[in-house]
């Protein structure tokens, strides 16, 4: 086993203020791919993919470009795109790539949802207030033929810019797109140029893309044009930022975007993936590393390659007064759903749930089974009941560290055999890792240990619970042993010292396959297991959960050192 360098985070912090501005990536831990960047008045703001979980295309802000707020979600209702989420039928489907954008007064979020009937559908939202969910605008729809697009305003003109690399002018009142698209640049040769953006600077239009497939070839390219509709020229040392051919920890290096600071820094965000060149476990998906860009007048974007530790331009003062009601990223759940409360801002679920199948109780979080287990029938035309097109019974949270320990109390008391409840790691409906307390029979309750995914699926697993536990609460809880494997385990909630472990399984198995643009999800479920008609379970099988708490315990920085 590797010998792990520890960092404090005293030290991290106190590095962090020195000149030589040392940090550590990634500065969006967890699951956060094709960030897009932008600075307002010395606050940064961020959007990252989602694909089918809702709400969709959070937004985070931070002054310090370190520490993340999740301050809103641009897709946050169901009446913003009515029905669209529960036709979707692909598991990696949904809101792609976006960029942001501030422009007089407003910021806007141009993004695409794939796996509609009638082809791509373009998004536009407004917002003056990026602080609220509630401002965040109706989207203008408009339908591109490519993905990844990216705004840009010149001479008075709106236009979009997407995957092949393709340029048009928008009409932001109506949607309509300027036809024939203007190709503007193939990239270098590498495979799905796209996630275009552009920026102007020193008299040049200045394209950037990535290609290589966002996996192990992954790269950022540039080009740059005297006017915007080209012919660009290409960068002579392209790519100008990848990690392909290397034994760096940090892969997939790509789809990025560079941005200013207040004191006219450059700085870029991109997409990396924590799995080493073997490329096999890494269950946190596609995370959001930080690098410094050098730019001096008229030249090339020189863009620092992407590691663990990290130093370059003076970082700005450490500062957490951010408005917004949402958590920081990298902080503690600490979540005991009192009635009246909110279900917190950062809990996604997987599609736009079912109205009442959530809600906060005298009693804790309240969730109605569904039908359709975490995996159900997802990909079956047969029985579209049981797909999840209509929403799991599901919610969770970014596994956002490569050490953590999750644990939540469960009070349960199912009619029916085959009712259950637990807790989870969720990648897709076809990559999961769960524990769960099911009926057996009028009187027993027993643990069941099950998992899909990728690689050797272990087999399922039943334990009874102990007769003496059933008094109260059940503590589920998931752990990491290292950063390759998870156990799951339970104990009486009045008795923690009691636990017992139920199961260990490899987070390989939540790590690519059905689920190589998502990351993990760690959360709490319930469900009847088919039971029932339509959607509907038979009565009874409510599940009640209280005492949530998440605890990132480490990170990985490279193969060998942790902080």
């Amino acid at each position: 086993m590797a010998l792990l360098t520890p960092v404090t985070a005293a030290a991290a912090a106190a590095a962090a203020q020195s000149v030589n501005s040392i940090y550590y990536n990634p500065v969006l831990p967890g699951w956060h791919s094709d960030p897009s960047c932008t600075q307002v008045d010395g606050t940064f703001f961020c959007v990252t993919s989602t694909f089918i979980s809702f709400p969709g295309l959070p937004i985070y802000a931070s002054k310090d470009l370190i520490n993340w707020k999740l301050v809103s979600h641009t897709w946050n209702r169901e009446s913003q795109l009515p029905g669209v989420s529960w036709n979707t039928t692909g598991q990696q489907q949904g809101m792609y790539a976006a960029t942001l954008r501030y422009h007089d007064g407003e910021f806007y979020v141009i993004c695409e949802y794939l796996g509609m009937p009638e082809g791509n559908l373009g998004v536009v939202f407004k917002s003056k207030d990026p602080f609220s969910d509630e401002a965040w605008s109706d989207p203008v729809i408009f339908h591109p033929e490519f993905i990844d697009p990216d705004i840009f305003w010149e001479d008075g003109k709106v236009y979009v810019a997407t995957q092949s690399i393709i340029l048009q002018e928008l009409d932001l009142e109506t949607g309509e797109l300027s036809q024939p698209p203007i190709s503007l640049w193939n990239g270098t040769g590498g495979v799905w140029p796209e996630g275009p953006h552009l920026y102007k600077k020193d008299g040049w239009f200045y394209l950037m893309i990535a290609e290589g497939g966002t996996e192990l070839d992954h790269s950022i390219t540039i080009a740059r044009s005297r006017s915007l509709t080209g012919p660009y020229e290409a960068y002579e040392n392209n790519p100008i930022l990848t990690n392909r051919g290397t034994d760096e920890y940090f892969q997939t290096v790509g789809h990025g975007d560079i941005f200013q600071d207040a004191d006219g820094n450059w700085w870029g965000m991109c997409l990396a993936t924590r799995s080493g060149p073997e490329w096999e476990i890494y269950p946190m998906g596609r995370e959001t590393v930080l690098f410094p860009v050098t730019w001096d007048e008229g030249q090339w974007p020189v863009l620092q390659p992407v590691r663990g530790k990290m130093s370059g331009w003076k970082l700005p003062l450490t500062n957490r007064d951010v408005p917004g009601d949402g958590p920081f990223n990298s902080d503690p759940d600490v979540y005991d759903f009192e009635e009246g409360t909110e279900i917190p801002h950062n809990l996604v679920y997987w599609r736009v749930p079912r109205e009442g199948a959530f809600s906060v109780t005298s009693e804790g979080l309240q969730i109605v089974p569904s039908r359709n287990n975490l995996t159900g029938t997802p990909f079956s035309t047969t029985t579209p009941e049981l797909t999840g097109q209509q929403g799991l019974s599901f919610v969770g949270r970014r596994q956002t560290n490569t050490l953590f320990t999750f644990s939540v109390d469960l009070t349960f008391d199912p009619r029916q055999p085959g009712q259950e409840a637990g807790v989870t790691v969720f990648l897709t409906q076809v990559n999961h890792i769960d524990l769960g307390v099911r009926g057996e029979a009028k009187t027993h309750l027993a643990f069941r240990f099950r998992a899909e995914g990728t690689g050797v699926v272990p087999e399922p697993k039943i334990v009874s619970v102990p007769k003496h536990w059933l008094d109260g609460p059940i503590r589920l809880q998931i752990e990491t042993t290292n950063a390759t494997h998870y156990n799951l385990a339970a104990a009486p909630a009045a008795d923690p010292e009691a636990s017992i472990i139920i199961s260990t399984a490899s987070a390989g198995l939540v790590s690519g396959g059905n689920g190589s643009f998502v990351g993990s999800l760690i959360g709490v479920y319930a469900t009847c297991n088919g039971a029932g008609t339509g959607v509907e379970c038979p009565q009874g099988g409510n599940a009640y959960f209280t005492s949530w708490r998440y605890s990132g315990e480490g990170q990985y920085i490279s193969e060998t050192e942790v902080i």
